[in-house]
């Protein structure tokens, strides 16, 4: 008599950097809680912006709190990377985490915004431990973004890499266009794109000056086969990301310097 064993549900992170009360992060527990042992450690205020920070000169706090019905969560005081450290090495230090994912981010995370990314950079993070991760953005900034059109294809996207690991990458960025009418999937390069920013000065009720940062997203890149294209036209774009900074073309070139 043969007695067949389940299978050990996948064990999923779960962080952001809008914040463990955001929709976004609800959303993507509700998709992730239906795949695996979902356990959450999320900053415990915005976040956005943060790129790959980590807080070295102040003392970081984690508290258990009851967000999601019959999750496992905790709330940190630092960065969004903070929190996957944190998770790594406290929450879940005895446990192997299968798959890491981050968001839904509220806005854009497409092109260059992957290096400013608190989103992309605490799925970076917890790529470099070898834990396979996401990070989800939803191309609409207001608190009452509509997720439920990206649900199905998140969850595809994700069982589709639980069955079969890609070999080359362990990071994807994800944007999901707004509106209802998802056209498919992408998988895509990064844009040449860039912010031209300036800073609007203006002055405190105390007659102090201040400065804010404004800008615009320019793409320089109107090729078919890139992130931006495609969340023009109504798909989801998949970019494989990393960590390696290296132009390897440039190494050649610069022979000359070397001693």
């Amino acid at each position: 008599m043969c007695t067949f064993m389940p299978m050990k549900k996948p064990l999923i992170l779960v962080t952001n950097d809008d914040g463990i009360t955001a929709p976004g992060i609800r959303a993507l527990v509700e998709v992730m809680s239906d795949i695996g042992r979902v356990v959450v450690v999320a900053p415990d205020s915005p976040q956005s912006g943060m790129g790959h920070a980590i807080t070295m000169n102040d003392p970081l706090r984690i508290h258990k709190v009851d967000v999601f019905p019959g999750i496992e969560a905790w709330e940190c005081t630092g960065t969004p990377v903070d929190c996957v450290k944190l998770a790594k090495h406290v929450v879940l230090k005895n446990e192997e985490i299968d798959l890491c994912v981050s968001g839904i981010n509220h806005g854009s995370n497409a092109s260059i915004n992957i290096i400013y990314s608190g989103t992309l950079s605490a799925a970076m993070e917890a790529s470099l431990e070898g834990i396979f991760s996401f990070g989800f953005s939803l191309l609409e900034y207001g608190f009452d973004a509509d997720f439920e059109p990206s649900k199905p294809f998140i969850r595809e996207l994700i069982m589709d890499v639980l069955a079969k690991r890609p070999e080359h990458t362990l990071l994807l960025n994800v944007n999901i266009p707004s509106g209802k009418e998802i056209k498919g999937v992408r998988v895509c390069r990064q844009a040449d794109a860039r912010w031209i920013e300036e800073f609007q000065e203006a002055k405190d009720p105390r007659g102090q000056t201040y400065y804010w940062l404004t800008g615009e997203f320019v793409n320089h890149d109107h090729a078919t086969d890139t992130d931006v294209h495609a969340l023009e036209n109504g798909y989801i774009s998949v970019v494989p990301s990393g960590h390696d900074l290296t132009i390897r073309k440039a190494i050649p070139e610069l022979s000359t310097l070397q001693r």
